[in-house]
């Protein structure tokens, strides 16, 4: 059994072990119900404080579930829960609603009017229209339209909603209070929830700048558009980073600070300096050239599951496309054994770091192909077909693929369909929760 295996066999266990006792709980507890609706309303508002518990583990960026499922998987299984959250509280409020209204006699707005006059209600309001927001901008469609750092800082409204959703919570007197044992288990919940979250996302990287104090030592640019970033600092041996991982980057005093930006790693660390290489593609990459020697940075992580510790066979596949080059450049540094490197730009200019990749592979002994020209019909050279004449023993390697999301699907379905298995395919897409 792999690592990620066991690692989501955890999750999900304690979250179905969970599910069970809200369900036992819930039968057992014997609150009153006024109207059927309420009562199947008050069990759903019980899941919804679940998946927001769980929600909060998984955005708590714990070095245990990073090492073994990535920030990309996790994030993967948060997007999931983001759906489940906002249609179980969608539920939740409608179920609510018009119960009362029945109850009642009243019209819907009448007895939403009704009802927002009650503070632990009114809570539970503001947390769903807050969440609506957040959801909203998470859509695909809106997602495509906003930048990074504006879709960042919209969710950041996230932490006032679970501030709200606590105290709807703790202040709702049937369900979740009914009885000692169980205000003492949602309690409990909520606790390790948020000391996990406060944990891995503000004591951990204090305590790694505090002792790193990163510094930018050199700033390279590799073509018109593209630069690297040296940064030094202390004791970076003791930095448990590896080739292919990313970190978040803010620059304080040379940008504000809420602007952070995922960047991996395009040189596998040694313990003396860490590099990021990064194409003008926002306001804060577009600025990387022009910062000063010396300028101060705060790092999160390192983060990502696309590392050799993933490994499973001894020769390996790496697929790049665009800047996704960074960590398979890092990746072709540490890995052993039989390499070939697949490199798909529009144009030979395009391909940033090609120089040292040629060089690592020189000294290596790995292969390097740069599949160049836009995409068509005619020229589709990361399909199966072309997958299978560039590397014929694909199926019994390890794939690491990075790049664009297009791209990245499409080698994923060449993959598939030349059965390589899963478990020897490896990606990073960047598609991180707030």
């Amino acid at each position: 059994m792999s690592a990620a295996t066991r690692a989501r066999l955890v999750l999900f266990g304690a979250l179905g072990l969970n599910l069970v006792f809200v369900w036992v709980s819930f039968a057992l507890s014997g609150v009153p119900g006024k109207h059927p609706l309420i009562t199947v309303g008050r069990f759903l508002g019980l899941h919804v404080a679940l998946t927001m518990i769980f929600q909060l583990v998984l955005v708590a960026r714990l070095p245990w579930l990073d090492r073994r499922l990535g920030l990309d998987g996790l994030t993967t299984v948060h997007r999931w829960g983001g759906f489940t959250l906002s249609w179980l509280l969608v539920l939740h409020v409608s179920f609510i609603v018009t119960g009362y209204a029945q109850l009642y006699r009243l019209s819907i707005p009448a007895q939403v009017r009704s009802l927002a006059g009650s503070t632990p209600v009114l809570f539970g309001m503001i947390a769903f229209v807050l969440l609506t927001v957040a959801a909203f901008t998470s859509a695909r469609y809106a997602r495509r339209r906003l930048s990074y750092e504006a879709w960042h800082a919209v969710h950041f409204l996230l932490y006032a909603v679970v501030v709200l959703a606590l105290l709807h919570q703790m202040t709702e007197l049937t369900t979740f209070t009914v009885s000692s044992w169980s205000r003492a288990y949602w309690w409990l919940l909520w606790t390790l929830a948020l000391v996990a979250l406060v944990a891995g996302r503000i004591v951990l990287p204090l305590v790694r700048n505090a002792r790193h104090r990163f510094r930018v030592a050199a700033v390279v640019p590799e073509s018109g558009d593209v630069v690297s970033v040296h940064v030094t600092g202390r004791h970076l041996d003791r930095l448990p980073a590896r080739a292919g991982q990313f970190m978040l980057w803010r620059f304080p005093g040379h940008n504000p600070w809420w602007q952070v930006n995922p960047w991996s790693l395009s040189a596998a660390p040694r313990g003396t300096s860490l590099r990021l290489t990064a194409k003008a593609v926002g306001t804060t990459s577009a600025g990387l050239r022009h910062l000063p020697v010396g300028t101060r940075v705060f790092a999160e992580g390192p983060y990502g599951a696309l590392t050799a510790a993933r490994r499973t066979r001894p020769a390996a596949l790496l697929v790049a496309g665009g800047i996704g080059v960074t960590p398979i450049r890092a990746l072709l540094e540490e890995l052993t054994g039989p390499v070939t490197v697949l490199y798909r730009v529009r144009s030979a200019r395009d391909a940033v770091l090609l120089e040292e990749i040629e060089e690592l592979a020189r000294l290596r002994g790995a292969r390097v192909h740069v599949l160049d020209g836009p995409t068509s019909e005619v020229n589709q050279p990361l399909a199966a077909a072309n997958l299978a004449a560039l590397v014929p023993d694909v199926a019994g390697r390890d794939v690491y693929v990075c790049g664009p999301e297009r791209m990245t699907a499409a080698v994923l379905a060449a993959l598939r369909e030349l059965r390589v298995p899963t478990a020897q395919i490896h990606t990073e897409r960047f598609r991180m929760a707030a």
